[in-house]
């Protein structure tokens, strides 16, 4: 179940310390990443369950990528693997915090640092759309066009027409997806 390999140790750091410290952005840049390390690479969880720890990781209070850092670390080494993922996760975005906050502070009004934000942004929207496609297309074949497209209806629905807050909705796919969805397949 658990490895204590310390290869297995080091995978765990390399895999969330590159998405972290790429995931310019905070949780929507670094997902894509988490993504591509995790199910991709490593192949520590397949798209299903990474939709799930996802869904269930935004459920929850608190950041996104150390929800899942600690889920996957535990899950791969279990406490020792928790702990590697969420030093890996959580360090280098401090002290890249630490240090960028004190360069911007000293350059705040010069246009190239204003330039680099506003260019990051449209990398990060395309990540985002590719990753919604990969599970969205996982959720296509699993359960079926009109499945996905229903519950993707409902939950633009009742987020932007209902301002229903997102955990709800999720709280809400999760009992669709537990209780009605078996009698649908």
């Amino acid at each position: 179940m658990w490895s204590m390999d310390w290869l297995e140790w080091l995978k765990l750091f390399w895999g969330f310390f590159l998405a972290n410290v790429l995931g310019y952005g905070g949780g929507p840049a670094s997902i894509p990443l988490m993504y591509n390390e995790i199910v991709t690479h490593f192949h520590w969880l397949n798209d299903t369950e990474f939709s799930n720890v996802l869904a269930l990781g935004n459920a929850l209070p608190g950041p996104i990528a150390t929800k899942i850092a600690a889920f996957v670390g535990f899950d791969v080494a279990g406490i020792p693997g928790l702990l590697i993922a969420l030093i890996a996760t959580i360090v280098p975005s401090a002290v890249a915090m630490i240090v960028l906050l004190r360069l911007l502070q000293k350059y705040r009004t010069s246009p190239v640092v204003k330039g680099l934000t506003l260019l990051v942004q449209p990398v990060i929207a395309v990540m985002m759309l590719l990753l919604t496609w990969q599970l969205g297309e996982e959720s296509y074949t699993s359960i079926g066009l009109w499945q996905t497209l229903a519950i993707a209806l409902v939950a633009f629905w009742a987020m932007q027409i209902r301002k229903i807050h997102p955990a709800f909705v999720i709280i809400a796919a999760f009992a669709y997806g537990a209780f009605a969805l078996p009698y649908f397949m």
